[in-house]
């Protein structure tokens, strides 16, 4: 019955904004119904906690999504390179955002050994594998569990970033459009969102092009 109600509310939630929305913007609905041209790719966490366009002060219209448990990105993952294919060539974007945030239940749940159930350990695979790097870096050495996490959390982004760069239509419109590709992180208990250093220097970009950039 709560869930139901829950429902309900949102419905109603939705007539109101839609009303609000309309007065105060009588041309952005109309305007959406024609397309859209979002500047912005944004690559975050299914956290319900980091709503992008709202922590953002966007609107409707302003950014396109793909959101996933702990914001793991993968060459692998049809999903997400399908996303970044039409967010090229169709939306013409030119901003990618890797985003993740503080708080992370799949970062917690990688710096330990419990067993989750069902797909999600096997999904969670590459942030452990990034924490068995770390800790063999000694990146954890004399950190408490909060600093291991940022640690993991942050080095989860630049690593999405990497995979990102590598991808062959993201190479070709860096060097031939200006695509930028960031990394960021949105504390949850502030409402700040952050860019990290995700830094290239011009050789390694050279080697990327040479390596992943087909055509």
């Amino acid at each position: 019955m709560a869930s139901d109600d829950a429902f309900r509310k949102f419905l109603a939630s939705n007539k109101q904004w839609h009303q609000d929305t309309s007065a105060a913007k009588p041309d952005l609905f109309p305007a959406l119904a024609k397309g859209q041209a979002p500047p912005l790719l944004w690559l975050g966490c299914s956290d319900s906690r980091c709503p992008e366009t709202t922590l953002c002060g966007g609107q409707p219209g302003d950014i396109f999504v793909h959101r996933n448990i702990a914001n793991i990105i993968s060459p692998h993952d049809l999903s997400i390179q399908s996303v970044i294919f039409y967010a090229i060539n169709a939306l013409k974007v030119q901003h990618i955002v890797v985003c993740g945030h503080t708080s992370c239940g799949g970062v917690a749940a990688s710096l330990g050994n419990n067993k989750i159930g069902g797909t999600m350990d096997t999904w969670l695979m590459p942030l452990r594998e990034l924490r068995a790097a770390l800790q063999a870096k000694g990146t954890f050495d004399r950190k408490d569990d909060k600093e291991k996490a940022l640690a993991l959390m942050e080095a989860n982004v630049q690593k999405g970033v990497d995979v990102v760069r590598k991808n062959a239509e993201v190479a070709a419109a860096m060097e031939e459009k200006g695509l930028k590709v960031h990394g960021c992180i949105y504390n949850v208990g502030t409402g700040e969102l952050s860019e990290i250093d995700c830094g290239e220097p011009e050789e390694d970009f050279k080697q990327r092009l040479e390596h992943f950039k087909i055509g």
